[in-house]
């Protein structure tokens, strides 16, 4: 990124973490109309300097190569269908699903999904009148910033082990998965806190409403990736190296 860029990104950075800090600020697919108005105004703030960030990133990546488009095109698919595929929570207002983000997380890096993630969740609220327009920020936060950045530290985490190339790609889409469904809890929980044990006990509350639904499709989403993974090395070769892509254990 420009310096001026790095200093946009920097600048609204600090504004996430003012709005972040205010103590009167209560806060996966959250439906329309769930979160307080409050709520989703803040994570959209909260949300806003990982999609500046991803913009840079996704246009250096694309400007380096334009064989790039391919891939980005792919990863954004693939998020879309399989982040479609949605099973009603027990709890009111939210969904269990696959989220799709680890792939571009291990192939672009964390910022820029940010981008295909809040493309996807608008086509999705408009089309599908799955999440809504109003917790856009929520959503997007969770699925499109906290779970590619897990993803990708995880996947970073195994090429310094030299860990196996199929259990790197596993991992790191099975627990963004994961880390996805924790914050969506987090947001739930923080505006809608328990009666007895607060926001902490609600948060345990949610977290086992998600986790009959969630474990395994965190498990079947792993799996589906390293089966990407696959394709694209015998079959996208000159595009993985357009993008940099670094093997695990290479």
């Amino acid at each position: 990124m420009t310096q001026k860029q790095q200093k946009l990104v920097r600048l609204t950075a600090c504004a996430a973490l003012l709005c972040g800090a205010v103590p009167a600020a209560g806060a996966m697919h959250i439906m329309e109309g769930f979160l307080p108005p409050s709520m989703c105004i803040l994570w959209g703030v909260i949300a806003l300097p990982f999609l500046l960030a991803g913009y840079f990133s996704l246009k250096k990546t694309v400007a380096r190569d334009r064989r790039a488009v391919t891939l980005v095109a792919m990863a954004g698919a693939f998020i879309f269908v399989i982040s479609s595929l949605k099973i009603p929570s027990v709890t009111t207002g939210s969904c269990s699903h696959m989220t799709g983000t680890g792939l571009g997380a291990i192939l672009f890096g964390p910022a820029a999904v940010s981008i295909l993630g809040v493309i996807v969740l608008l086509f999705q609220a408009i089309l599908l009148a799955h999440g809504g327009l109003t917790t856009l920020g929520a959503n997007t936060f969770s699925m499109a910033v906290a779970g590619p950045f897990v993803s990708f530290g995880i996947y970073r985490l195994c090429l310094r082990l030299k860990v196996n190339q199929k259990v790197s790609v596993f991992l790191a889409a099975a627990l963004g998965d994961l880390l996805t469904y924790c914050v969506t809890s987090v947001q739930i929980a923080v505006a809608y806190p328990s009666a007895t044990g607060g926001v902490s006990g609600s948060v345990l509350e949610f977290l086992g409403v998600f986790a009959p639904t969630q474990l395994p499709l965190a498990v079947l989403e792993g799996v589906l990736t390293v089966i990407i993974m696959m394709a694209l090395e015998a079959y996208a070769q000159p595009e993985l190296r357009a993008v940099g892509f670094e093997e695990a254990g290479a």
